[in-house]
């Protein structure tokens, strides 16, 4: 890694719980001026919920370019999921509203009703999202307590795979999907298939196209690289 970046430069970064994917923009902006004296842009490709974790691909300078084919790429999620309830943002932000019978979940009901999934389908995306409705953001409308009625939209579930399976408490799942694909729409459409509630408890990117978390380093990483490496 060098320390010109207006050239631009593709950065994976694995970023924590509790950061919106802006907050890493702007924080790995900030440490580049800090560190280098450079005024660069930065952008991402494909937006994680504050509560993921995992794989952010960031684009330097002139590399901002390549984001949109990046976004297209398909991406890859573990995700744990509680069953028998639900909440109104379909996963963990927002407390539990609904509890449903679970007595009649068994792993072979499980097993059928994920093959159902596979393929292409029309998603209704969570009100709690970033997609806009009359110019803003359907996640501050939801939070004002006002309806939100969003589209659907084409996605397409390549592969699922059970990771493990606690049930009738919780399951843990590998989702191969394709691009604008929501996992915690897919939370609260597998409680209404498995005729029970479920939503998102943790969700962790694995991989965007060919690119890994396993290759991403943390913030803290890269600025002690800029420390030990560019300081002015």
């Amino acid at each position: 890694m060098e320390c010109n970046f207006s050239e631009g430069r593709i950065l994976l970064i694995d970023k924590p719980k509790d950061w919106t994917s802006f907050d890493v923009v702007a924080k790995i902006r900030n440490l580049i001026k800090i560190y280098t004296g450079q005024k660069v842009k930065v952008g991402h490709a494909g937006t994680l919920d504050p509560m993921a974790t995992g794989l952010l691909i960031l684009g330097i300078g002139k590399k901002t370019k390549e984001l949109n084919e990046l976004q297209n790429k398909d991406k890859e999620y573990i995700a744990e999921i509680k069953l028998g309830a639900t909440t109104p943002s379909f996963d963990a932000e927002t407390p539990i509203n609904k509890v449903f019978p679970v007595e009649h979940l068994t792993e072979k009901i499980l097993k059928q009703v994920l093959t159902e999934f596979i393929g292409r389908q029309k998603q209704v995306p969570p009100s709690y999202s970033a997609k806009k409705v009359n110019g803003k953001r359907a996640y501050i409308l939801a939070r004002q307590g006002k309806d939100v009625e969003l589209k659907p939209v084409e996605v397409e579930f390549k592969e699922i795979k059970i990771l493990s399976l606690n049930l009738p408490d919780s399951i843990q799942l590998l989702l191969r999907v394709s691009k604008g694909t929501y996992i915690r729409a897919f939370a609260r459409d597998l409680g209404i298939a498995l005729d029970t509630g479920a939503f998102l408890t943790s969700l962790r990117r694995t991989a965007i196209g060919d690119f890994y978390v396993n290759d991403a380093i943390t913030i803290e990483n890269f600025e002690q690289y800029l420390s030990n490496h560019c300081s002015n």
